[in-house]
């Protein structure tokens, strides 16, 4: 990303039917999208102004205006995958794990160890769901179907009661 040119994250609420979101883009991609009464979404927001040296703006954008309608897609149960260009922010780490959320199909759960092997590293269940919880694109990065080995609904940032509507929404419609 080159430092000269000042980079703008645009800034969008979107309604959806499990609670208010808050979307943030670049001109080029999504880089953030959480619930508002989530505990991380102003942290995670000073994080990207940071990491971009951007300027915010509560501004729509033609990004913002396509994940808004995607997810009205996703909720209406007309869409099953997410056609967005991502910006991921994090460590290596963190951002292969969410590389690989985004293999699981929509419908389908795999549990944090399956994830962990999946990132080439079994032993890392504990890290995976770390990175899992610091996911910046809700919904559209699935980390929402991901569970506990046992079948359990475990580790959501933005509560199990979301969590388990994604799962039903998608279950109901494969």
């Amino acid at each position: 990303m080159k430092k000269n040119k000042m980079v703008k994250l645009y800034k969008k609420r979107i309604n959806t039917p499990i609670g208010e979101m808050l979307a943030i883009a670049t001109d080029e991609a999504i880089c953030m999208l959480d619930f508002v009464d989530s505990k991380n979404w102003l942290k995670d927001q000073e994080i990207l102004v940071k990491h971009y040296g951007a300027t915010q703006v509560d501004e729509d954008s033609l990004l913002l205006s396509e994940l808004e309608k995607q997810l009205r897609e996703y909720f209406a149960k007309e869409r099953k995958e997410f056609s967005l260009p991502l910006a991921l922010v994090g460590t290596s780490f963190q951002e292969e794990v969410w590389k690989v959320l985004q293999t699981i199909p929509y419908g389908e759960v795999r549990s944090y160890k399956e994830q962990a092997t999946a990132v080439g590293n079994p032993k890392g269940v504990r890290a995976v769901a770390n990175a899992n919880g610091k996911n910046r694109i809700s919904i559209v990065i699935p980390c929402h179907r991901v569970i506990g080995s046992d079948g359990t609904l475990t580790g959501y940032a933005s509560g199990i009661e979301r969590k388990q509507f994604l799962l039903d929404l998608e279950r109901s419609n494969v």
